[in-house]
């Protein structure tokens, strides 16, 4: 089947334009900014003093007065946290943050395929079993009525961090915690929505320390410096891939800056050490396709407690020992995941996707932590919803799922839930990630349950791949001085990496390593390098003579020498 895609240009408002330039913004950035709805100075302001206040989070202050109540008592803390890279920045974000104000603090974090995810009853127990005053969870909780409940029980004291939507919007549906601190719980006027969990964990140390100075708890001796943790926050918020707002990039920037200037936790150094980066040129990238995926492997293949240690130790031979086993996890995760990508091509040789608007991929041999980059994949590739499944316990089939622009999938699947009673027994998520369970017999109704609303839900304009592009880009900024300065500006989810368009003579073409297109191209009198990665068609040759394309800048090294080449997203017969 064919996949048609569009290639679109942003809107760039002319008057936002002049007016960031006006404010002394590069005239490239300015154009790069206005098209991605910037509207003043005050919107690219990345100080920290720029930050969204604390006393703006419902709960932040509550949070406090207990941790500090705790602290002062020298009662024991439990921090309970996801096994993804944000619940790992976030655990560490709040073991660093609480040792450094004197508390008793330990965590405990859930095997994904033992146990899943969250404060279940049965995490709960095993929490309660540590003989904890106080469990912390740090990006989840918010759906766990069940395991509060049995700690409460337990005479357990418990404070929810999260930043996933609640399961339901009344309150009977939401755990009976001592203190919730959620931005995207009913009641919570926060501006921001698009904090990670390693933010509202960040935000809860930043309330906690203002509790003790209150108290007097720094009239003798120095603040404990919180900002020294913002390159994990970064790196968090950057891999959980949450929407770039304004404070998210403030949190991002001071994160990046610490990182480049060298200041960073001996883990984060070590990371990038495995993985061949140099810090003082770190760019989100690095943070969403180089650590990120790093510290993930271990949730998804082993046990994140691997994860969490490398970003506590303050020993960097310990850190870099660890970042080691991390690499070599995230390797044995790319065979696999390769293997896996081998029979989804199979699978999907037998659908015809381009008359679908869903889909729903299963192989008995699946390893259930890759299955999310699976469907991740697989989405990107052929534009639909997917969720990709692999056997669990007791008959059970877990999903992971990934989901277009223009379809909710949490929302997607609650509708699901309503018209199918029982047919799911657990679901979560947000708007472009979420995952499931179901009993293996009902995978086909859920099939064509899924199938039908998101048929329902997306038009056929959403259904074709569109790529939103920045235009062409000015010949002058074809050098190595202008690439740098767009990979030193934060990008993300929401605030996308500049994407060009423009027509190009093809010179010549080879395919390098059976995979990888390698081009050269002429656009007036400048010619430049160019590759499309993973562009496996089998032929010698793939592009016309003239073709329009979409790219990116990037900084080629080859011997000690930089140049600037473009990396093709796609391209078609000008």
């Amino acid at each position: 089947m064919t996949h048609v895609t569009r290639i679109t240009v942003r809107d760039i408002p002319p008057r936002v334009t002049w007016t960031l330039e006006q404010g002394g913004v590069h005239p490239m950035l300015a154009r790069l900014y206005a098209a991605r709805g910037i509207r003043g100075m005050d919107e690219l302001d990345t100080r920290s003093s720029a930050l969204l206040s604390p006393q703006q989070l419902k709960g932040a202050n509550e949070a406090a007065v207990l941790l500090a109540d705790t602290i002062a008592a020298d009662r024991k803390i439990l921090i309970v946290a996801d096994y993804d890279c944000d619940g790992a920045t976030g655990c560490a974000v709040g073991l660093r943050a609480l040792r450094m104000m004197g508390a008793t603090v330990d965590y405990l974090v859930p095997d994904r395929i033992t146990l899943g995810y969250g404060l279940s009853l049965e995490v709960a127990q095993l929490a309660a079993a540590r003989n904890p005053d106080l469990v912390v969870t740090v990006d989840n909780g918010i759906a766990s009525v069940e395991g509060v409940a049995e700690l409460k029980r337990r005479g357990i004291a418990v404070l929810i961090t999260d930043h996933h939507l609640p399961a339901g919007l009344s309150n009977e549906e939401i755990p009976a915690a001592d203190v919730i601190v959620n931005p995207n719980q009913p009641g919570c006027d926060f501006p921001s929505k698009a904090l990670a969990g390693v933010g509202v964990m960040f935000y809860v140390a930043l309330a906690t320390r203002a509790e003790l100075r209150r108290r007097g708890a720094y009239a003798e001796q120095p603040e404990p410096n919180l900002a020294g943790l913002l390159d994990l926050v970064a790196l968090g918020t950057v891999a959980d891939v949450v929407p770039l707002d304004h404070n998210n990039r403030i949190l991002v920037a001071q994160g990046l800056a610490r990182i480049r200037g060298g200041q960073m936790q001996a883990g984060v150094r070590a990371l990038f050490s495995v993985a061949g980066r140099e810090p003082s040129r770190a760019a989100t990238f690095d943070l969403g396709f180089t650590l990120g995926p790093r510290l993930n492997a271990a949730g998804r293949l082993a046990d994140m407690s691997l994860g969490i240690e490398c970003l506590v130790t303050d020993d960097p031979n310990r850190a870099l020992n660890i970042a080691q086993q991390l690499d070599a996890i995230n390797r044995e995760r790319r065979v696999i995941e390769a293997d896996m990508r081998e029979d989804a091509e199979i699978l999907l040789a037998s659908l015809d996707a381009g008359n679908r608007a869903s889909l729903t991929l299963f192989d008995p041999g699946w390893h259930q932590g890759v299955i999310g980059i699976l469907a991740g994949r697989v989405k990107e590739k052929l534009h639909r919803p997917t969720f990709a499944f692999a056997r669990g316990n007791d008959g059970e089939l877990k999903a992971s799922g990934r989901s277009i622009r223009g379809l909710h999938l949490r929302d997607a699947l609650d509708l699901v839930a309503k018209r199918h009673p029982g047919m799911l027994l657990r679901f979560g998520g947000h708007a472009a990630a979420a995952g499931l369970t179901l009993k293996e017999d009902r995978l086909a109704e859920f099939e064509a349950a899924f199938e039908t609303v998101c048929g329902e839900l997306l038009s056929p304009a959403e259904l074709t791949r569109t790529l939103e592009t920045d235009g062409p880009l000015e010949s002058g900024y074809f050098s190595l001085e202008a690439v740098r300065l767009m990979q030193q500006e934060v990008w993300g989810q929401a605030f996308p990496a500049p994407l060009f368009a423009d027509s190009f003579e093809v010179l010549n073409q080879r395919i390098l390593k059976d995979k990888h297109l390698k081009l050269k191209l002429q656009k007036g009198n400048q010619r430049f390098d160019a590759i499309q990665f993973n562009f496996a068609n089998g032929s010698s040759s793939a592009a016309p003579n003239r073709i329009r394309a979409a790219f990116r800048v990037d900084i080629n090294e080859w011997n000690g020498t930089q140049t600037v080449q473009l990396l093709l997203e796609h391209f078609e017969a000008a």
